[in-house]
This record gives C-alpha cells, sequence and structure tokens, in this order.
C-alpha cells in the first residue's frame, strides 16, 4: 500500500529500509540463473559466499548457503560456472543490502553433464574400479599392440607412425570404431574384448582426438569402463588432449595425454635403447677393468713380499734352526750316555768289590751247611757234621772237627 509522505513529513532512511525488508521477506523462494563471480570457501567455516552476475544487465548479487548445499555440487562449480539456485529472497536493513539465501544449486548445460558424470565417478571408485592396486604394468617391448580408434583418423596416424617411429619393429592389430555417436560405446567395448581375447596381444590402446565434453561421452560410459576393468590385458587411455578427463583415464592402467604420448608410452625408443646398452656396455667394460686392475695390483704387491721373492728363505732359516738344535740335542745326548757310562763303571766297580767272588778270589771260602745256610758262628755247627766249603774255583766237603772251642 502507498506510503503518505510529503516534503514537509518524509520517512526516515531506517524505516523506508524497515518496510522494504518486511516487503522482501512476503516473498517466497524463486529461481536465479547467473554467473558465478566471486566464491568465498572459508576453512572451517559453515557458509559459503558467491556472487551471482547477469551478464546481459551487468548486475550482480549476493548469495549464501550453507556448506553442505554447496559441496553438493563443488566438483563441478567454480568461479565462470553457470548455475541456476533456488534461493529466498533477504533485505539487510542495517546496510541497505539484498542478498539471496540459496537452499539449492544446480550447474547449466556442460556443468549439468558433468555433474551426473562426477556421481557415477564417485560410485564407481567406491567399488573399486580405480584402485592403484588394481593397475596392470605394461610389457617393456610389446610384441603386437592392439588399437580401437577412429578410422582413418588422426589419433590413428600419430599411434602408428609415433610408435614406428621409435621401433620400427613394432606391429599393431588395429580395430576401427565410431568414436562419438550412439554406436561409439557398443563398438569400443566389443572392440576391447575382441583384442583381449587374443593371447598376442600385450596391450591395448583406446585413443581419439580431442572434442566437446559431449563428443567424449562415449569414453566414460559406465558400459566401457567395467568392460576395460575386467580385461586381463593392459589397457591405455589415449582420449583427447591434456585437459581432457573421461572416466576411461581412471580405469586405465595408464593414462596418456595424448595418442602420441601413448605411442611414447607403450613402446620404447630404439636409439635411447642402444644408448643405454652402449651406456651399460662400457660401464661393465670399466668395472670389469677397474677390477683386473685392482687384482693385478694386489698380487703385485703379493709378489713384492720377501716370501715370495725368495721363498726359500724361510725354509733356509729354519734349516739352520733345525741344524743348530740337531747339534745341540746330539751333544746333550751324548754327554748324558757319557755321564751315564761313566756312573755305571763306577757302580761296576763297587759292586765287584764288595762282590763274594771277590773276596773268594783272595783266599776266602764260604762254608754252607747242607741247607744251604752259610755258617756264621762256630756254635753253628757240630762235631763231625759235614759242611761245604765254596772256594774261588769250586767247592768240596769238609767234617767238622770240635777242638777246644774258645
Amino acid at each position: 500500500m502507498a506510503l503518505n509522505t510529503s516534503a514537509e513529513a518524509p520517512l526516515p532512511v531506517g524505516e523506508v529500509s524497515r518496510l522494504i525488508g518486511g516487503w522482501i521477506d512476503r516473498l517466497g523462494a524463486v529461481w536465479v540463473e547467473g554467473q558465478i563471480t566471486q566464491l568465498s570457501r572459508r576453512p572451517g567455516a559453515g557458509v559459503v559466499f558467491l556472487t551471482l552476475r547477469d551478464p546481459s544487465y551487468d548486475i550482480s548479487v549476493s548469495v549464501t548457503c550453507y556448506r553442505q548445499v554447496f559441496d553438493a555440487v563443488a566438483d563441478v562449480v567454480s568461479e565462470g560456472a553457470r548455475v541456476v539456485v533456488q534461493a529466498k529472497p533477504e533485505w539487510y536493513a542495517p546496510r541497505g543490502q539484498l542478498s539471496l539465501r540459496a537452499t539449492e544449486i544446480k550447474p547449466v548445460g556442460v556443468g549439468e553433464l558433468l555433474a551426473r558424470l562426477e556421481q557415477l565417478k564417485k560410485s564407481l571408485a567406491a567399488e573399486g574400479l580405480f584402485a592403484p592396486e588394481r593397475k596392470k604394468p605394461l610389457p617393456f617391448l610389446p610384441q603386437l599392440i592392439g588399437l580401437v580408434t577412429g578410422r582413418a583418423s588422426a589419433a590413428e596416424r600419430d599411434v602408428l607412425e609415433n610408435a614406428r617411429r621409435r621401433w620400427p619393429a613394432v606391429r599393431f592389430e588395429v580395430r576401427n570404431v565410431a568414436v562419438q555417436g550412439v554406436h561409439a560405446v557398443p563398438q569400443v567395448v566389443e572392440a576391447v574384448k575382441d583384442l583381449d581375447a587374443l593371447d598376442e596381444v600385450d596391450v591395448i590402446v583406446v585413443a581419439r582426438g580431442g572434442g566437446s565434453v559431449e563428443d567424449l561421452l562415449p569414453f566414460s560410459d559406465e558400459q566401457l569402463v567395467r568392460a576395460v576393468a575386467s580385461c586381463r590385458t593392459p589397457v591405455v587411455s589415449a582420449i583427447g588432449h591434456e585437459p581432457d578427463n573421461p572416466l576411461l583415464d581412471h580405469v586405465a592402467d595408464l593414462r596418456a595425454s595424448t595418442p602420441t604420448d601413448a605411442a611414447k608410452k607403450v613402446v620404447p625408443d630404439v636409439g635411447e635403447e642402444y644408448e643405454r646398452v652402449r651406456f651399460l656396455r662400457d660401464r661393465a667394460r670399466r668395472s670389469l677393468e677397474a677390477f683386473v686392475e685392482r687384482e693385478e695390483r694386489g698380487l703385485a704387491h703379493a709378489l713384492a713380499r720377501p716370501s715370495m721373492e725368495d721363498p726359500y728363505r724361510m725354509v733356509d732359516e729354519r734349516a739352520d734352526r733345525v741344524t743348530a738344535l740337531l747339534d745341540r740335542g746330539r751333544r746333550t745326548l751324548g754327554h748324558l750316555l757319557d755321564r751315564a757310562d761313566s756312573e755305571l763303571t763306577h757302580t761296576h766297580a763297587r759292586v765287584v768289590a764288595l762282590s763274594p767272588a771277590a773276596t773268594l778270589e783272595r783266599g776266602y771260602a764260604v762254608l754252607q751247611k747242607s741247607d744251604g745256610h752259610a755258617v756264621r758262628s762256630a756254635d753253628e755247627v757240630t762235631a763231625d757234621e759235614p759242611l761245604r766249603a765254596r772256594v774261588a774255583t769250586g767247592e768240596f766237603t769238609v767234617r767238622v772237627d770240635v777242638g777246644d772251642r774258645p
């Protein structure tokens, strides 16, 4: 309703702001389309601030939303993106500023397509199809390469020419398919499965030149992604140019930024490998020469030792010592034998001197009774008792004549 005001009875600014706020509060939620020109996501903050601009009228409006509202599309929405926002207008009376409180944000056009692809990407990743541990290593030198690409395309030419330039003997098994349109997905899937069934194929390359998001959409198809994930042969994705990133890049065992890059990653360069072999051969030769020289120096050092220059010197020195010890042993043994001989002679002389036979030689005789005991006292015999008298040269019998005994 109209306000009764005049130059003599104006309304204060605050009152006008309050009334505008009241009118705006009665408005319901509206859908607004615009381009994001400013975006503020402070770490830890629960609210996201952004600015929507209408390029046709060069008008901008501030938008706030809770963080969870923006996080739902954060992967595909950034500054410069066009979006559709469901929001309720709000009026900030102290500053007289209009803003929108968003409850839902949707990308427009390509952004909406990217949002669906992002949702599919998250779903496939949750199944583990993009896990690094599933990636299969590529062979060093594949004998046969399977190539899935468009007929007579620049991608086919780039892969074949660059691969053969790097390794002239490389062989290809090519499958020409539609790379965009409604027939692209089934043809690419069939070609990949056909090449994967061939035992002689060592690696499969899926190649296509650049294009729009819509043109590359077949290479983000869930059916193709699952077909590549089930391959036993390593698969290389070479779709588009460096910025392009279809879902095939995530499930493939190796991503190449371009078809030319795929050729470089699949086969080695013959010139580089020749140089590597030459370098390793020279390194091995240097190592062997260094080893031989080191052993020769060690051998020369060993031969320079006195024991090697005159090996009999030690034997001669030990022989002289052995001879000296032998002579010393002989002298010592001779002295011992001489001393023992002298002692034996002296002992023999003493034994002879003390022998009863020696006494008999001096004219003495030994009287023995019939039982063999020697007579030592006259009281031991009786008159007429026969005794045996032993002298130096024999014996004879005597009879006791008892005379006057002392």
